[in-house]
């Protein structure tokens, strides 16, 4: 059996490094080549001292590597170049980029449609996270106030974090409606956090801390809380890993892992 070839897109970044890691470490997997707009030599050394193609042109590695798919961890400025580039040729993608739009993902499906052609745009690859997130739905027909706290690393470009904000409208989605959003005085409305579907999500930047969300549900007398901790950014792979082996059993564009975990 012919080994899946991927290509890693945003290799340099510590995701892109961890990814990298990860699939050489997979039987069934070929690491064919790397991009990234920083790379300044046309190789990547591997630890064990190989080494593959690098670029910062990913029209130029594409063709010149045909990968079965590309996984992509970079930047949302980005996403729109390189869902057309890739999938243009008929080339699956799975990408863990954040702070798409709704026209950034409209885009995606229009194009995974034209090519007849398969790509996975997940927020979070953790398996626990992902728990979380499907406990949050169901707690949420339970709960009328809501709110989230995401923490991650100071590096981190967007905010609130794309797991938050998927986390927020999926818990709307399954309450059916905004949660209630308690009054405040006017001077108070920043110190609250970014709205979404009633729920406030506050957002946290700050060295030591990989990703962190806690959801805090509140009604009469009581309180729920759902947490999940990413200590090390290994916990994403087995997320990628799944995505990359069962992409070709979806169709189109699909949002989230929900669906390859029967969540």
């Amino acid at each position: 059996m012919s080994k899946i070839k991927v290509l890693v897109h945003g290799a340099l970044g510590k995701m892109g490094q961890t990814l990298i890691s990860a699939l050489r470490q997979e039987p069934d997997m070929e690491l064919s080549g790397a991009v990234d707009i920083n790379a300044t030599s046309d190789s990547l050394i591997l630890p064990d001292g190989s080494h593959i193609p690098l670029s910062h042109d990913i029209t130029a590695m594409l063709d010149a590597q045909r990968p079965d798919i590309v996984v992509d961890f970079s930047t949302a400025k980005a996403m729109p170049f390189l869902a057309q580039t890739v999938l243009s040729r008929g080339i699956k993608l799975v990408s863990g980029t954040t702070g798409l739009s709704e026209d950034d993902l409209h885009t995606i499906d229009v194009l995974t449609k034209k090519h007849d052609v398969n790509a996975i745009i997940a927020s979070n690859f953790a398996i626990g996270a992902l728990l979380m997130m499907h406990l949050a739905k169901i707690a949420s027909s339970y709960f009328d106030y809501a709110e989230i706290i995401e923490e991650h690393h100071q590096y981190k470009l967007d905010a609130p974090s794309g797991t938050a904000l998927a986390t927020a409208k999926a818990m709307a989605k399954a309450h059916g409606k905004d949660f209630i959003t308690p009054e405040q005085k006017e001077s108070c409305s920043e110190s609250r956090g970014q709205k979404q579907n009633g729920i406030s999500i506050h957002s946290v930047r700050i060295p030591g801390i990989v990703a962190r969300q806690e959801i805090l549900l509140g009604g009469m007398g009581q309180t729920l809380s759902i947490k999940h901790d990413a200590i090390s950014r290994d916990c994403y792979m087995p997320g990628v890993m799944l995505a990359i082996r069962e992409i070709d059993k979806q169709d189109g564009l699909t949002i989230g892992l929900g669906k390859l975990l029967g969540l």
